[in-house]
């Protein structure tokens, strides 16, 4: 185990704080109650397979709005100075519109939707500069510990207060609360206190290394020209791109599901509190699971492990367009959770064994920016097959498309000969 210093002890947990804080927004918001009461509330009245291209539209395009400006972004983290200011504009834009989501009245989708895109936005955009002040805050000794400590905050945060929020719904009048609805919008609010409450500590005891700062100008000429010159490395490394594109397909997988699983049950007319607990599954039987696939492919193989994750999550489309009974999606829930933060952390490390420890910074940008891309096409793919299909179980079904494509991909690559390639490339 790392022993940190008394010293960078307080930046460190400060630092890791934030993932605590912002992880309300994910669990409560975008995978939680954002898409049950949308479909039941904001978008009462429309039919549900209508209510899913609407959701599924506005989650890719806050996607698509934080791709676009990725490389601006990334630039302007690398300039030190500047990360925590752009971090907490667009934190308080996040906290900010989900406190605003309480204002919305029944039936008024659009602007549910706009506020909840500009929310999406203020979450991921937040996030780029979140990662940017790790190293402020770590070393390469510690960097790992700091960064897995930044991520298990994420669960457990995120899961107590969404479990809170969980009791709010289930026992309203415990709170003093009139119904279902006014429970919901203040659990908005309480996303917006707890991150607002929990960002403090980074604000305020995390100092950034500096660095000299730059005209914006030359910011976002350099962000897009290191952009341009890593995908132009790339481009000449044809099983390291054979990876991303399959890790950008099957990631794209994950992603939908985590966004449409709970829009889903609510199509399927699945009790809302069996979604709800369901998502609770997830939350707390994820971390654990996580670190039970890392042992698996410690003791068996990263690859094949990766490929065991997609052939479940390729069940789990199948069992879901069959899915009749509501206890079904409470074991659907608990192979999601089997899997979910396992696929993620292994094709990290999976690609991390391919590329020089010396270009990591270089070849992780590109890497986490195909990440934000992933979340735009299984979203709209789901949206445009409901209207077409006119069917929530066609819809989910057509996911597996990226399963398979990516499963394929990842097949043809061999790590060792990637990993000789691009040492000898950047050589």
């Amino acid at each position: 185990m790392i022993k940190l210093s008394m010293n960078n002890n307080k930046s460190i947990y400060s630092w890791a704080l934030y993932d605590w804080a912002n992880s309300a927004y994910a669990t409560t918001v975008m995978a939680g109650f954002f898409p049950l009461f949308f479909k039941a509330y904001y978008s009462a009245d429309v039919d549900a397979t209508v209510s899913t291209a609407q959701l599924g539209i506005a989650n890719s395009l806050s996607s698509f709005i934080i791709v676009l400006i990725a490389p601006l972004l990334g630039a302007i983290a690398d300039a030190g100075a500047l990360k925590k200011r752009f971090l907490f504009t667009f934190a308080y834009l996040g906290i900010l519109m989900s406190a605003m989501l309480s204002l919305v009245g029944e039936g008024e989708w659009q602007l549910a939707a706009f506020i909840y895109l500009l929310g999406n936005i203020g979450f991921m955009g937040s996030n780029t500069f979140y990662d940017g002040v790790l190293p402020s805050v770590s070393d390469d000794k510690n960097v790992d510990y700091v960064s897995g400590l930044g991520f298990a905050f994420g669960y457990l945060g995120g899961g107590i207060l969404f479990a809170l929020n969980v009791w709010m719904l289930q026992d309203f009048t415990f709170f003093g609360f009139s119904d279902e609805a006014q429970a919901i919008k203040a659990s908005f609010i309480s996303v917006a206190l707890w991150w607002a409450l929990f960002s403090l500590p980074l604000l305020l005891f995390v100092q950034e290394k500096k660095e000299d700062k730059k005209q914006t100008i030359q910011l976002i000429k350099e962000g897009y020209l290191r952009l341009k010159n890593t995908f132009s490395k790339i481009k000449k490394l044809k099983g390291l791109l054979l990876f991303l594109i399959a890790y950008w397909l099957y990631i794209d997988g994950v992603d939908t599901i985590i966004r449409m699983a709970v829009d889903y049950g609510m199509a399927l007319g699945f009790d809302s509190g069996i979604l709800i607990t369901s998502l609770l599954i997830v939350q707390f039987v994820g971390f654990p699971a996580t670190l039970a696939f890392a042992k698996l492919a410690q003791f068996w193989d990263t690859k094949k492990t990766i490929f065991l994750a997609i052939g479940i999550y390729l069940f789990i489309i199948l069992w879901a367009t069959q899915m009749q009974k509501e206890y079904e999606f409470y074991l659907l829930a608990i192979m999601i959770a089997l899997v979910q933060g396992g696929i993620q952390s292994l094709s990290r490390s999976y690609y991390s064994r391919m590329i020089p420890p010396q270009n990591a910074a270089e070849f992780f940008g590109f890497y986490n920016f195909l990440g934000k891309f992933a979340a735009i096409l299984g979203p709209l793919l789901v949206a445009v097959v409901a209207l077409l299909s006119e069917s929530s179980r066609v819809a989910i079904a057509s996911v597996s498309i990226f399963f398979i494509l990516g499963a394929i991909l990842l097949y043809f690559v061999d790590e060792k000969k990637v990993a000789v390639d691009v040492k000898t490339a950047l050589s």
